[in-house]
């Protein structure tokens, strides 16, 4: 047996491209892993048009305007390609699968992840039927970073709400149906004293201007633009509103009473941001009526045991440490890969 200290330290790729609903969340997951995995194998990050850009120290190999993230694979060939870029197609993922030992994606919905040798689905369906054994699906694979790790369950540190109680609105880093607008719109209807923070996402594609219009229509309001620690801002929160992606589970966390409304048809299927789950889901955030929010808004601050049964139920997640899971996923793909002569010699 060779010594692990002498061993050829093998080769993990990931890439991680930009989709709906994902956030700035599969970018921070990806460093958290690379951070660790770069201690035992050499981590390369394969970056298109779409991709974040890789955290400082890494190799970044940029996918070429003519070439595919199949062709570059196929030039590096790595022992493991670790995969966070939305739905994926079967004949990209078959081509892919000639140049790696193993592959692993996270929160594929389309059919290459039938493709791939593990599909982790932090975020999953509410309805799933006739899962693949090697797709996993469980709220407990998030990982949560350090910042929100520094609040975890802060929540229950909270006896009451502020005298001026702080609602925090965040629809994450894009923001393309502009809920922060439409959800601003109808807070300015309240008749409660409120302190009012809306965060503006660092892609957020409409005019900034006219949220700060309609924020000088309400005292103690302000739009939040970057750079900002999000985690400190919804530690300072009584209530959250914000998207059905990856938000919610930043905010069990903590657990802080919370208001989701979908961006769009992916998010409303997913199945975490649920009632008993500690969460008011509203549907479609473009679907809103004005009167259902403002009375979601009221109710966890007037009625004190809707609070704490929301805190609560948050808190008992235990949401966060998904990272030793992961992980242990990822080190046995390295270690007996799916394909290729490794996987060969270790059968025999």
């Amino acid at each position: 047996m060779i010594p692990i200290e002498t061993r050829e330290k093998k080769t993990i790729a990931i890439h991680v491209a930009r989709t709906d609903a994902k956030g700035t969340y599969p970018a921070r997951r990806a460093a958290i892993l690379a951070k660790i995995l770069s201690e035992e194998a050499n981590v390369i990050f394969l970056t298109g048009p779409t991709s974040p850009a890789a955290p400082e120290g890494f190799q970044e190999i940029t996918i070429g305007r003519n070439t595919t993230l199949a062709d570059t694979v196929a030039v590096i060939k790595p022992a493991l390609l670790l995969r966070d870029s939305g739905s994926t197609i079967q004949e990209e993922v078959d081509k892919i699968r000639e140049s790696v030992s193993s592959l692993i994606h996270f929160d594929d919905f389309g059919d290459g992840g039938r493709l791939a040798d593990l599909v982790l689905q932090t975020l999953y369906e509410e309805e799933s039927e006739n899962v693949m054994e090697h797709y996993v699906m469980e709220r407990n694979l998030y990982m949560a970073d350090d910042p929100f790790t520094s609040y975890r369950k802060i929540g229950l540190q909270k006896d009451r709400p502020a005298p001026l109680p702080h609602l925090v609105i965040s629809f994450g880093e894009e923001d393309p149906g502009n809920l922060s607008y439409r959800a601003l719109r109808h807070v300015l209807q309240l008749q409660i004293p409120l302190k009012v923070s809306v965060l503006v996402g660092e892609l957020y594609p409409h005019d900034v201007s006219t949220l700060r219009m309609m924020a000088l229509g309400r005292r103690n309001t302000n739009i939040v633009q970057p750079p900002y620690d999000t985690a400190e801002l919804y530690s300072t929160a009584d209530i959250i509103l914000c998207g059905s992606g990856y938000m919610p589970y930043e905010v069990a966390v903590m657990g802080i009473p919370c208001i989701v409304l979908a961006q769009n048809e992916f998010e409303l299927g997913l199945g975490f941001p649920k009632e008993h789950h500690g969460f008011i889901h509203l549907g479609l955030g473009r679907k809103v009526k004005q009167s259902n929010l403002l009375n979601a808004i009221m109710e966890p601050l007037l009625h004190e045991p809707l609070r704490k049964r929301a805190i609560r139920r948050q808190t008992n997640l235990n949401l966060g440490n998904g990272k030793d899971t992961v992980l242990e996923a990822i080190r046995y793909l390295l270690e007996y890969p799916k394909r290729g002569k490794e996987m060969s010699d270790m059968l025999h």
